[in-house]
C-alpha cells in the first residue's frame, strides 16, 4: 500500500512541473515520510517472516533429533508441548509435515500433555487434512473422553453437515458414557437435536427408549418430531417401546401413535399388548 502511495506522488511530480516551491518541498517530506515508512513495513514483515522461520526450523531439528534417537514421535511430541503448550499450532503444523503417515502418535502425544489442547490439537489436524474428521473422533474421544462433546463441537464446525454421523462416531467410541456425550452435545447444540438423537440411536439402538426420553426432558414440546425421528431410526421391532417411552415422557398417546405410523411404523405392532 505504502509502495503505491510513493509511485503515485513520483507522478504526480513528474506530471506537473510548474508546482511551487514551498509544495514541492512538502511532496519531498511525504517522499522521505513515505519511504521510511515502507522501509519499516518491509523490514517488520521480514523479521516476522525469518522469526516464524527460524522458529519452525528449530521445532523441526528438535522432533527429528528425537525420532533418530529412538524416542517415538508420540513421546516427542507430548514432551515438547508439556514445555510449550502455547505453541501447540506451530509444533503439530511441523509433525504432521514430518510424519504425516503417524497422526495418531502426534494427536495422543499433543491431548495427552495437555488435555485443554483437545480443541487446539483437532484443529491443527484438520488444518492438516492428514485424516479422516471420524478417525480424528475415535482417536481424541478414545485418548480423553471427557472433552468428547468439545470434540464433537470442534468437528461439528468444519463439517456442519455430518452431525449425525459426528456424533455416532463419538458415542460408538465410548458408549459407556454415552448418556453424557448425548445430554452435552444436546444441550450445546439443541438447534441440531434431530440430528444429534438419530446420530445417538444409530450408535446404541438399544437405549432408544432411554434417548427418546432424555430428548423429551430437554425439549418436551417437540413429542411428534422425537417420535418420527426415532422410529426412522430404529428397527421396526422398537416402535412400540419409542411410543411408550414418549406418553411416559408426557406426549399425548394418540398424537405419539399418530406421530409413528406417519413415520411408517406397522400399526400391529403399535396396538400389540405387552402382555
Amino acid at each position: 500500500m505504502y509502495y503505491l502511495l510513493y509511485i503515485g506522488l513520483i507522478k504526480i511530480i513528474n506530471e506537473y512541473k510548474a508546482i511551487p516551491k514551498y509544495v514541492k518541498e512538502t511532496i519531498t517530506m511525504i517522499k522521505i515520510t513515505a519511504l521510511v515508512v515502507l522501509g519499516c513495513f518491509s523490514i517488520g514483515i521480514y523479521a516476522k517472516d525469518s522469526a516464524t522461520e527460524k522458529h519452525e526450523l528449530f521445532i523441526t531439528k528438535l522432533l527429528t533429533q528425537q525420532v533418530n534417537q529412538q524416542i517415538s514421535i508420540k513421546k516427542s511430541v507430548s514432551a515438547i508441548l508439556k514445555r510449550s503448550p502455547e505453541q501447540v499450532s506451530e509444533v503439530l503444523a511441523v509433525a504432521f509435515s514430518l510424519y504425516p503417515n503417524d497422526y495418531k502418535q502426534i494427536i495422543q502425544g499433543a491431548i495427552e500433555a495437555e488435555p485443554a489442547l483437545t480443541c487446539d490439537v483437532i484443529q491443527a489436524v484438520m488444518k492438516a487434512d492428514v485424516a479422516t474428521y471420524e478417525e480424528v473422533i475415535e482417536i481424541a474421544v478414545e485418548t480423553e473422553p471427557a472433552y468428547a462433546s468439545e470434540i464433537i463441537s470442534t468437528v461439528a464446525q468444519e463439517n456442519p453437515l455430518e452431525m449425525e454421523n459426528i456424533v455416532r462416531v463419538a458415542i460408538t467410541t465410548e458408549p459407556y458414557i454415552s448418556s453424557d456425550i448425548f445430554d452435552t452435545t444436546m444441550l450445546t447444540h439443541p438447534e441440531r437435536m434431530i440430528e444429534i438423537l438419530k446420530g445417538a440411536i444409530k450408535a446404541v439402538p438399544q437405549q432408544v427408549t432411554s434417548l427418546v426420553k432424555s430428548t423429551l426432558a430437554l425439549f418436551p414440546n417437540s413429542g411428534d418430531e422425537v417420535v418420527s425421528a426415532a422410529i426412522r431410526s430404529s428397527e421396526a421391532a422398537h416402535a412400540k417401546q419409542i411410543v411408550d417411552a414418549a406418553v411416559i415422557a408426557g406426549v399425548n398417546e394418540q398424537s405419539a401413535m399418530d406421530a409413528a405410523l406417519s413415520a411408517g411404523a406397522d400399526e400391529a405392532i403399535l396396538v400389540k399388548s405387552d402382555n
